[in-house]
Protein backbone atom coordinates (compact mmCIF):
# COMPACT_ATOMS: atom_id res chain seq x y z
CA UNK A 1 0.00 0.00 0.00
CA UNK A 2 0.94 3.40 -0.77
CA UNK A 3 -0.81 6.80 0.11
CA UNK A 4 -0.62 8.41 -3.64
CA UNK A 5 -2.49 5.38 -4.79
CA UNK A 6 -5.08 5.71 -1.81
CA UNK A 7 -5.41 9.41 -2.21
CA UNK A 8 -5.83 8.77 -5.97
CA UNK A 9 -8.72 6.63 -5.18
CA UNK A 10 -10.66 8.91 -3.44
CA UNK A 11 -9.81 12.02 -5.70
CA UNK A 12 -11.09 9.45 -8.81
CA UNK A 13 -14.02 8.30 -6.29
CA UNK A 14 -13.00 4.76 -6.72
CA UNK A 15 -13.82 2.53 -3.73
CA UNK A 16 -10.77 2.44 -0.42
CA UNK A 17 -10.40 -0.68 1.72
CA UNK A 18 -10.73 -1.08 5.18
CA UNK A 19 -7.50 -1.95 5.19
CA UNK A 20 -6.25 0.71 3.06
CA UNK A 21 -8.02 3.59 5.21
CA UNK A 22 -6.29 1.52 8.42
CA UNK A 23 -2.89 1.68 6.91
CA UNK A 24 -3.50 5.65 5.71
CA UNK A 25 -4.79 6.20 9.70
CA UNK A 26 -1.52 4.40 11.30
CA UNK A 27 0.43 6.35 8.66
CA UNK A 28 -0.87 9.75 9.95
CA UNK A 29 -0.38 8.59 13.54
CA UNK A 30 3.33 7.39 13.01
CA UNK A 31 4.62 9.92 10.29
CA UNK A 32 4.66 8.01 7.85
CA UNK A 33 1.92 9.98 5.78
CA UNK A 34 3.14 13.42 4.84
CA UNK A 35 1.65 16.59 5.81
CA UNK A 36 0.68 16.67 2.24
CA UNK A 37 -0.86 13.75 1.84
CA UNK A 38 -2.68 14.24 4.75
CA UNK A 39 -4.09 17.58 3.10
CA UNK A 40 -4.45 15.78 0.19
CA UNK A 41 -6.37 13.26 2.13
CA UNK A 42 -8.69 15.09 3.87
CA UNK A 43 -9.34 17.16 0.82
CA UNK A 44 -10.52 14.14 -1.68
CA UNK A 45 -12.96 13.43 1.27
CA UNK A 46 -14.30 17.10 1.39
CA UNK A 47 -15.09 17.13 -2.53
CA UNK A 48 -16.06 13.55 -2.57
CA UNK A 49 -16.82 12.03 0.24
CA UNK A 50 -16.98 8.54 1.60
CA UNK A 51 -19.54 6.01 1.56
CA UNK A 52 -21.15 4.58 4.71
CA UNK A 53 -18.68 1.43 5.03
CA UNK A 54 -16.04 3.53 4.72
CA UNK A 55 -16.82 6.50 6.71
CA UNK A 56 -17.24 3.54 9.80
CA UNK A 57 -13.48 2.47 8.59
CA UNK A 58 -11.88 5.47 9.17
CA UNK A 59 -13.54 6.06 12.15
CA UNK A 60 -12.14 2.31 13.59
CA UNK A 61 -8.59 3.29 12.39
CA UNK A 62 -8.34 6.33 14.12
CA UNK A 63 -9.90 5.04 17.26
CA UNK A 64 -7.65 2.30 16.66
CA UNK A 65 -4.23 4.44 15.99
CA UNK A 66 -3.68 4.33 19.66
CA UNK A 67 -4.79 3.09 23.26
CA UNK A 68 -8.69 2.06 23.32
CA UNK A 69 -9.59 1.91 27.17
CA UNK A 70 -10.99 -1.53 28.18
CA UNK A 71 -13.10 -1.50 31.81
CA UNK A 72 -14.03 -3.49 34.55
CA UNK A 73 -16.98 -1.62 36.05
CA UNK A 74 -20.22 -3.33 37.79
CA UNK A 75 -22.21 -0.83 35.51
CA UNK A 76 -22.18 0.72 31.82
CA UNK A 77 -19.80 2.75 30.39
CA UNK A 78 -21.55 5.95 29.16
CA UNK A 79 -20.77 8.86 27.60
CA UNK A 80 -22.34 12.26 25.87
CA UNK A 81 -20.63 14.61 23.17
CA UNK A 82 -22.13 18.04 21.82
CA UNK A 83 -21.39 19.50 18.92
CA UNK A 84 -21.29 23.14 20.51
CA UNK A 85 -23.08 25.97 20.94
CA UNK A 86 -23.04 28.76 23.49
CA UNK A 87 -24.04 28.73 26.78
CA UNK A 88 -24.02 25.14 26.78
CA UNK A 89 -22.48 23.97 30.11
CA UNK A 90 -24.49 20.56 30.19
CA UNK A 91 -21.92 17.71 30.49
CA UNK A 92 -20.66 19.69 33.50
CA UNK A 93 -24.33 18.65 35.33
CA UNK A 94 -24.87 15.22 33.09
CA UNK A 95 -21.80 13.28 34.06
CA UNK A 96 -22.30 13.38 37.86
CA UNK A 97 -25.50 12.79 37.08
CA UNK A 98 -25.23 9.92 35.43
CA UNK A 99 -22.92 8.29 38.11
CA UNK A 100 -25.47 9.01 40.55
CA UNK A 101 -27.65 6.44 38.36
CA UNK A 102 -25.30 3.60 38.17
CA UNK A 103 -23.40 4.78 35.11
CA UNK A 104 -19.33 5.54 34.64
CA UNK A 105 -18.62 8.55 32.45
CA UNK A 106 -14.93 8.76 31.40
CA UNK A 107 -16.22 12.32 29.41
CA UNK A 108 -13.21 13.14 27.16
CA UNK A 109 -13.77 16.90 26.66
CA UNK A 110 -12.29 19.72 24.61
CA UNK A 111 -11.52 22.95 24.30
CA UNK A 112 -13.19 26.22 22.78
CA UNK A 113 -13.52 26.03 18.91
CA UNK A 114 -14.13 29.15 16.68
CA UNK A 115 -17.03 30.76 17.99
CA UNK A 116 -18.38 27.91 21.07
CA UNK A 117 -16.96 27.34 24.47
CA UNK A 118 -15.22 24.49 25.63
CA UNK A 119 -15.88 21.97 28.61
CA UNK A 120 -12.30 22.12 29.60
CA UNK A 121 -12.15 25.83 29.44
CA UNK A 122 -14.82 26.02 31.54
CA UNK A 123 -13.95 23.45 34.43
CA UNK A 124 -10.41 24.87 34.34
CA UNK A 125 -12.27 28.53 35.58
CA UNK A 126 -12.26 26.04 38.87
CA UNK A 127 -8.82 26.97 40.81
CA UNK A 128 -6.16 23.80 40.55
CA UNK A 129 -8.82 21.57 38.40
CA UNK A 130 -6.54 19.53 36.23
CA UNK A 131 -7.82 18.00 33.02
CA UNK A 132 -4.79 16.66 31.51
CA UNK A 133 -4.21 13.16 33.31
CA UNK A 134 -3.00 10.01 32.42
CA UNK A 135 -5.40 6.82 31.47
CA UNK A 136 -4.51 4.84 34.51
CA UNK A 137 -5.64 7.96 36.74
CA UNK A 138 -8.78 8.82 34.24
CA UNK A 139 -9.63 5.02 34.95
CA UNK A 140 -9.08 5.30 38.54
CA UNK A 141 -11.02 8.15 39.33
CA UNK A 142 -14.10 6.92 36.90
CA UNK A 143 -13.91 4.13 39.23
CA UNK A 144 -13.88 5.74 42.45
CA UNK A 145 -16.46 8.85 41.42
CA UNK A 146 -18.29 7.52 38.70
CA UNK A 147 -17.15 10.37 36.32
CA UNK A 148 -14.47 12.14 35.34
CA UNK A 149 -14.20 15.13 32.36
CA UNK A 150 -10.47 15.35 31.05
CA UNK A 151 -8.57 16.12 28.24
CA UNK A 152 -7.36 13.34 25.40
CA UNK A 153 -4.23 11.98 26.24
CA UNK A 154 -1.09 11.51 23.55
CA UNK A 155 -2.31 8.19 24.00
CA UNK A 156 -5.75 8.63 22.30
CA UNK A 157 -6.28 8.41 18.86
CA UNK A 158 -3.19 9.85 17.66
CA UNK A 159 -4.10 9.71 14.08
CA UNK A 160 -7.08 12.33 14.85
CA UNK A 161 -4.73 14.90 16.79
CA UNK A 162 -2.85 15.02 13.54
CA UNK A 163 -4.92 15.17 11.18
CA UNK A 164 -7.12 18.01 12.93
CA UNK A 165 -4.62 20.34 12.72
CA UNK A 166 -3.78 19.91 8.88
CA UNK A 167 -7.65 20.41 8.31
CA UNK A 168 -7.33 23.41 10.56
CA UNK A 169 -4.86 25.01 8.16
CA UNK A 170 -6.28 23.24 4.86
CA UNK A 171 -9.95 24.26 4.43
CA UNK A 172 -11.47 21.09 5.07
CA UNK A 173 -12.59 21.31 8.81
CA UNK A 174 -16.30 20.91 7.45
CA UNK A 175 -16.64 17.70 6.33
CA UNK A 176 -18.82 16.02 7.86
CA UNK A 177 -16.84 12.35 6.86
CA UNK A 178 -14.01 13.91 8.63
CA UNK A 179 -16.27 15.61 11.81
CA UNK A 180 -18.10 12.26 12.39
CA UNK A 181 -14.67 10.18 12.26
CA UNK A 182 -12.93 13.10 14.29
CA UNK A 183 -15.84 12.98 17.09
CA UNK A 184 -16.02 9.29 17.28
CA UNK A 185 -12.71 8.18 17.39
CA UNK A 186 -11.72 10.04 20.41
CA UNK A 187 -15.16 9.07 22.29
CA UNK A 188 -14.74 5.49 20.96
CA UNK A 189 -11.11 5.17 22.49
CA UNK A 190 -12.57 5.55 25.69
CA UNK A 191 -14.17 2.42 25.58
CA UNK A 192 -17.83 3.06 25.61
CA UNK A 193 -20.94 0.82 25.41
CA UNK A 194 -23.37 3.34 24.82
CA UNK A 195 -23.08 7.23 23.64
CA UNK A 196 -25.67 9.83 23.07
CA UNK A 197 -25.19 12.87 21.33
CA UNK A 198 -26.50 16.38 20.96
CA UNK A 199 -26.38 17.93 17.22
CA UNK A 200 -26.98 21.72 17.87
CA UNK A 201 -28.72 24.06 15.03
CA UNK A 202 -28.99 27.40 15.12
CA UNK A 203 -27.46 30.34 14.97
CA UNK A 204 -24.58 29.48 17.87
CA UNK A 205 -24.21 26.78 16.54
CA UNK A 206 -21.78 25.05 13.70
CA UNK A 207 -24.76 23.67 11.97
CA UNK A 208 -27.30 26.76 10.96
CA UNK A 209 -29.89 25.69 9.27
CA UNK A 210 -31.97 21.43 9.91
CA UNK A 211 -30.59 19.52 6.66
CA UNK A 212 -27.29 20.55 8.00
CA UNK A 213 -27.65 19.37 11.28
CA UNK A 214 -30.00 16.11 10.26
CA UNK A 215 -26.98 15.28 8.30
CA UNK A 216 -24.79 15.38 10.65
CA UNK A 217 -26.54 13.75 13.09
CA UNK A 218 -27.72 11.06 10.71
CA UNK A 219 -23.71 10.05 10.00
CA UNK A 220 -22.92 10.53 13.17
CA UNK A 221 -25.29 7.78 14.34
CA UNK A 222 -24.82 5.62 11.55
CA UNK A 223 -21.53 5.08 11.95
CA UNK A 224 -21.12 5.02 15.99
CA UNK A 225 -23.38 2.42 15.80
CA UNK A 226 -21.70 0.93 12.39
CA UNK A 227 -18.54 0.97 15.04
CA UNK A 228 -20.40 -1.27 17.84
CA UNK A 229 -21.35 1.32 19.90
CA UNK A 230 -25.07 1.87 20.58
CA UNK A 231 -26.22 5.67 19.90
CA UNK A 232 -28.99 7.92 19.92
CA UNK A 233 -28.84 11.50 18.43
CA UNK A 234 -30.74 14.65 19.80
CA UNK A 235 -31.18 17.39 17.70
CA UNK A 236 -31.12 20.79 19.98
CA UNK A 237 -32.06 24.11 19.50
CA UNK A 238 -29.17 26.81 19.39
CA UNK A 239 -30.94 29.70 18.26
CA UNK A 240 -30.13 31.48 21.43
CA UNK A 241 -27.72 30.68 24.40
CA UNK A 242 -28.39 27.48 26.56
CA UNK A 243 -28.32 29.41 29.62
CA UNK A 244 -28.24 33.43 29.71
CA UNK A 245 -24.17 33.38 30.60
CA UNK A 246 -21.87 32.99 28.35
CA UNK A 247 -17.64 32.76 29.15
CA UNK A 248 -16.07 29.93 31.48
CA UNK A 249 -16.69 31.14 35.39
CA UNK A 250 -20.02 32.74 34.31
CA UNK A 251 -21.43 29.69 33.23
CA UNK A 252 -20.05 27.45 36.06
CA UNK A 253 -21.98 30.06 38.02
CA UNK A 254 -25.01 28.63 36.21
CA UNK A 255 -23.75 25.02 36.94
CA UNK A 256 -23.62 25.79 40.53
CA UNK A 257 -26.47 27.51 40.80
CA UNK A 258 -28.34 24.63 39.13
CA UNK A 259 -27.01 21.64 40.59
CA UNK A 260 -27.21 23.36 44.54
CA UNK A 261 -30.32 24.67 43.34
CA UNK A 262 -29.77 28.03 44.60
CA UNK A 263 -31.35 28.87 41.41
CA UNK A 264 -32.40 26.50 38.62
CA UNK A 265 -31.67 26.75 35.01
CA UNK A 266 -34.85 25.21 33.79
CA UNK A 267 -33.16 24.85 30.03
CA UNK A 268 -30.04 23.34 31.78
CA UNK A 269 -32.33 21.03 33.43
CA UNK A 270 -34.85 19.84 30.81
CA UNK A 271 -31.91 19.49 28.24
CA UNK A 272 -29.57 17.01 30.79
CA UNK A 273 -32.68 15.37 31.82
CA UNK A 274 -33.84 14.51 28.37
CA UNK A 275 -29.60 13.69 27.27
CA UNK A 276 -29.45 11.55 30.30
CA UNK A 277 -32.64 9.36 30.05
CA UNK A 278 -31.41 8.65 26.76
CA UNK A 279 -27.92 7.38 28.10
CA UNK A 280 -29.34 5.59 31.01
CA UNK A 281 -31.96 4.01 28.01
CA UNK A 282 -29.01 2.99 25.64
CA UNK A 283 -27.09 1.46 28.89
CA UNK A 284 -29.60 -0.99 30.13
CA UNK A 285 -30.33 1.23 33.41
CA UNK A 286 -34.18 2.05 32.93
CA UNK A 287 -36.75 0.68 30.90
CA UNK A 288 -37.31 3.68 28.64
CA UNK A 289 -35.79 7.52 27.90
CA UNK A 290 -38.52 8.71 29.89
CA UNK A 291 -37.73 6.66 33.28
CA UNK A 292 -34.20 7.91 32.39
CA UNK A 293 -35.22 11.43 32.47
CA UNK A 294 -37.45 11.15 35.70
CA UNK A 295 -34.26 9.34 37.46
CA UNK A 296 -31.66 12.26 36.32
CA UNK A 297 -33.92 14.76 37.81
CA UNK A 298 -33.81 12.94 40.83
CA UNK A 299 -30.31 13.21 40.71
CA UNK A 300 -30.44 16.90 40.37
CA UNK A 301 -33.58 17.63 42.93
CA UNK A 302 -31.62 15.94 45.92
CA UNK A 303 -28.60 16.95 45.92
CA UNK A 304 -26.24 13.16 44.94
CA UNK A 305 -25.39 15.10 41.81
CA UNK A 306 -24.20 18.13 43.28
CA UNK A 307 -22.25 15.90 45.89
CA UNK A 308 -20.65 13.92 43.30
CA UNK A 309 -19.74 16.45 41.14
CA UNK A 310 -17.59 17.73 44.72
CA UNK A 311 -15.91 14.37 44.68
CA UNK A 312 -14.90 14.32 40.83
CA UNK A 313 -13.71 18.49 41.15
CA UNK A 314 -11.88 17.58 44.00
CA UNK A 315 -10.19 14.19 42.77
CA UNK A 316 -8.51 16.27 39.74
CA UNK A 317 -7.30 18.83 42.33
CA UNK A 318 -9.50 21.39 42.69
CA UNK A 319 -11.00 22.52 45.98
CA UNK A 320 -12.24 20.02 48.33
CA UNK A 321 -15.21 22.34 49.69
CA UNK A 322 -15.92 24.07 46.12
CA UNK A 323 -19.57 22.73 46.08
CA UNK A 324 -19.78 24.57 49.36
CA UNK A 325 -17.92 27.60 48.75
CA UNK A 326 -17.84 28.15 44.98
CA UNK A 327 -18.74 31.36 44.97
CA UNK A 328 -15.27 32.58 46.54
CA UNK A 329 -13.49 30.17 44.60
CA UNK A 330 -14.66 31.14 40.97
CA UNK A 331 -12.55 34.31 39.49
CA UNK A 332 -14.39 37.67 38.82
CA UNK A 333 -13.70 40.21 36.53
CA UNK A 334 -12.52 43.65 37.44
CA UNK A 335 -15.07 45.41 34.86
CA UNK A 336 -18.83 44.60 35.24
CA UNK A 337 -20.92 46.77 33.05
CA UNK A 338 -24.47 46.72 31.69
CA UNK A 339 -25.72 47.44 28.37
CA UNK A 340 -29.03 48.93 27.92
CA UNK A 341 -31.03 47.96 24.62
CA UNK A 342 -31.26 51.11 23.66
CA UNK A 343 -34.40 51.13 22.06
CA UNK A 344 -37.38 49.79 23.42
CA UNK A 345 -38.58 46.22 21.62
CA UNK A 346 -39.19 42.75 21.79
CA UNK A 347 -35.79 40.22 21.58
CA UNK A 348 -36.69 38.44 18.11
CA UNK A 349 -33.24 37.53 17.14
CA UNK A 350 -29.95 36.43 18.68
CA UNK A 351 -26.90 36.06 16.41
CA UNK A 352 -25.41 33.18 19.02
CA UNK A 353 -22.23 32.87 17.00
CA UNK A 354 -21.71 36.84 17.46
CA UNK A 355 -22.29 36.98 21.08
CA UNK A 356 -19.44 33.68 20.91
CA UNK A 357 -17.48 35.91 19.31
CA UNK A 358 -17.75 38.54 21.69
CA UNK A 359 -16.71 36.67 24.25
CA UNK A 360 -13.53 35.20 22.47
CA UNK A 361 -12.81 39.19 21.80
CA UNK A 362 -12.80 39.69 25.92
CA UNK A 363 -10.05 36.87 26.30
CA UNK A 364 -12.70 33.94 27.05
CA UNK A 365 -11.61 31.84 24.17
CA UNK A 366 -9.00 32.00 21.92
CA UNK A 367 -8.13 33.90 18.77
CA UNK A 368 -5.37 31.07 17.39
CA UNK A 369 -4.03 27.96 19.23
CA UNK A 370 -1.70 28.74 22.43
CA UNK A 371 -3.42 31.87 23.36
CA UNK A 372 -4.37 32.04 27.44
CA UNK A 373 -7.97 31.81 28.46
CA UNK A 374 -9.02 34.50 31.35
CA UNK A 375 -11.87 32.69 33.00
CA UNK A 376 -13.67 35.24 34.59
CA UNK A 377 -14.63 37.65 31.10
CA UNK A 378 -17.88 36.49 29.69
CA UNK A 379 -21.48 38.22 29.20
CA UNK A 380 -23.78 37.68 32.12
CA UNK A 381 -27.84 38.00 31.98
CA UNK A 382 -28.37 37.71 28.28
CA UNK A 383 -31.85 38.50 27.38
CA UNK A 384 -33.46 35.69 25.88
CA UNK A 385 -35.40 35.28 22.80
CA UNK A 386 -39.29 37.22 23.61
CA UNK A 387 -38.05 39.31 26.04
CA UNK A 388 -39.91 42.69 25.92
CA UNK A 389 -37.26 45.71 26.90
CA UNK A 390 -37.77 49.02 27.64
CA UNK A 391 -34.42 51.39 26.18
CA UNK A 392 -32.67 51.43 29.67
CA UNK A 393 -33.05 47.45 30.13
CA UNK A 394 -30.06 46.15 29.76
CA UNK A 395 -29.42 43.38 26.86
CA UNK A 396 -26.62 41.89 28.84
CA UNK A 397 -23.59 42.45 31.70
CA UNK A 398 -20.31 42.56 30.20
CA UNK A 399 -17.49 40.81 32.55
CA UNK A 400 -14.35 42.23 31.36
CA UNK A 401 -10.79 42.30 31.90
CA UNK A 402 -10.35 46.19 30.68
CA UNK A 403 -12.84 49.67 29.84
CA UNK A 404 -12.17 49.10 26.82
CA UNK A 405 -12.44 45.48 26.63
CA UNK A 406 -15.45 45.97 27.47
CA UNK A 407 -16.97 48.80 25.37
CA UNK A 408 -15.75 46.84 22.27
CA UNK A 409 -18.00 43.88 23.65
CA UNK A 410 -21.15 46.07 24.36
CA UNK A 411 -21.04 47.31 20.65
CA UNK A 412 -20.77 43.07 19.48
CA UNK A 413 -23.09 42.56 21.64
CA UNK A 414 -25.70 45.36 20.86
CA UNK A 415 -25.23 44.00 16.97
CA UNK A 416 -25.97 40.67 17.88
CA UNK A 417 -29.73 41.85 18.73
CA UNK A 418 -32.23 42.24 16.48
CA UNK A 419 -35.34 44.23 18.52
CA UNK A 420 -38.77 44.68 17.08
CA UNK A 421 -42.67 45.07 17.75
CA UNK A 422 -43.55 41.28 17.09
CA UNK A 423 -43.09 38.26 19.32
CA UNK A 424 -40.99 35.78 17.93
CA UNK A 425 -41.51 32.54 17.92
CA UNK A 426 -39.88 30.01 20.12
CA UNK A 427 -38.13 26.66 18.95
CA UNK A 428 -38.42 24.04 20.72
CA UNK A 429 -35.72 23.05 23.08
CA UNK A 430 -35.45 19.57 21.38
CA UNK A 431 -35.92 19.50 17.33
CA UNK A 432 -35.99 15.29 16.70
CA UNK A 433 -34.54 11.99 18.20
CA UNK A 434 -32.44 10.23 15.69
CA UNK A 435 -31.97 6.13 16.42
Amino acid sequence: MDARTIIARLRDEEPVSAQEIAWFANGIASGAVSDAQAGAFAMAVLLNGLTADERVALTRAMRDSGQVLDWDLPGPVLDKHSTGGIGDCVSLVLAPALAVCGAYVPMISGRGLGHTGGTLDKLEAIPGYGTQVGIERLQGITARVGCAIVGASGEIAPADRRLYAIRDISATVESIDLITASILSKKLAAGLEALVLDVKVGSGAFMKDMDEAEALAEALVETAQGAGCMTTALITDMSQPLVPNAGNALEVITVMETLTGAQVNPALWDLTCALGGEALALGGLVSDAAEGARRIGAALADGRAAERFGEMVAELGGPVDFVERWRDRLPSAPVVRAVPAGAAGIVQAIDGQALGMAVVGLGGGRRQQGDRINPSVGLAGLAPLGAELTADQPLALVHAASEDEAEAAAAELRAAYTLGGKAPVIPPLVHRRLR
